[in-house]
């Protein structure tokens, strides 16, 4: 992937792993978009970043999306990369989840972690197709690999996620559209909620370990303990999924 003269769009690129991720390519020399929910913490993304560009959007509401779409191709029509970032995670025992009165904190996980970035990812792909250059990146997780089963629907998302990113890649492979997949590992960042990500790699590091592996050009990227959980055989990913449960599983009892 080029890593600099585009014009990039990222998704819940206020905090966290799109922050990080906004800092490198704005210092890269690319124009950066980010867009989330809350006003302030764009706010203070732009404090940081000279020359961010913000945009309050819910991924929660098609209309939204549809709306960032249309302002984006229209305000910087030389847009050409979209970093699907913005992501949920919740923690619980499906024996203990009020799936009837409180569904929609469970649909909002989907939503926002594979309905977003599919439906981004197809209004974009036309428009891209038209460019020299352009690349789509979705932030999956090495738990698309090997699922957390005390956060079920954030690592079936993210399995979903990682099949559609391999078929876009191969309906655009005749297309100037690079599609590339992050998969990240237990990051130090506050998703799922403060401290519950305290134990993960370094936000910095990872960042830097990304973006080396997108200048050699790699399409498929883990770092750390997720790299090699990209190609595990099933027994490694059963074996691996059942210690990780017995290790966490105390967390939701």
């Amino acid at each position: 992937m080029r890593l600099s003269g585009n014009t990039i769009l990222i998704t819940g690129g206020g905090s966290g792993i799109g922050l990080a991720f906004a800092e490198r390519f704005a210092k890269s020399g690319n124009r950066v978009i980010i867009c989330g929910r809350r006003e302030h913490v764009l706010q203070q993304a732009r404090e940081k970043i000279p020359g961010l560009v913000t945009r309050v959007c819910d991924l929660d509401a098609a209309s939204e999306r549809t709306a960032l779409f249309d302002w984006v191709t229209a305000t910087h029509p030389d847009v050409n990369v979209l970093v699907n970032n913005a992501g949920i995670q919740m923690r619980y025992n499906v024996l203990k989840a009020d799936a009837r009165n409180h569904w929609d904190d469970y649909r909002k996980e989907i939503t926002t972690n594979l309905e977003a970035p599919c439906h981004l990812a197809m209004l974009f792909t036309p428009y891209f197709a038209a460019k020299e250059t352009a690349a789509i990146i979705n932030v999956t997780s090495g738990l698309a690999f090997t699922p957390l089963a005390i956060a079920p629907i954030y690592s079936a998302t993210k399995a979903a996620l990682h099949s559609f990113t391999v078929s876009l890649r191969h309906q655009l492979s005749e297309t100037a559209v690079e599609v590339i997949e992050v998969a990240p590992p237990a990051v130090n960042t506050d998703l799922g909620g403060t401290g519950l990500h305290a134990h993960g790699e370094p936000l910095d590091a990872f960042a830097d370990g990304i973006f080396e592996a997108l200048a050699e050009g790699k399409t498929e990227i883990g770092y750390g303990t997720s790299a090699a959980r990209l190609h595990m055989s099933r027994d490694e990913i059963d074996a691996y999924t059942e210690k990780m449960y017995q290790a966490m599983k105390d967390e939701i009892r």
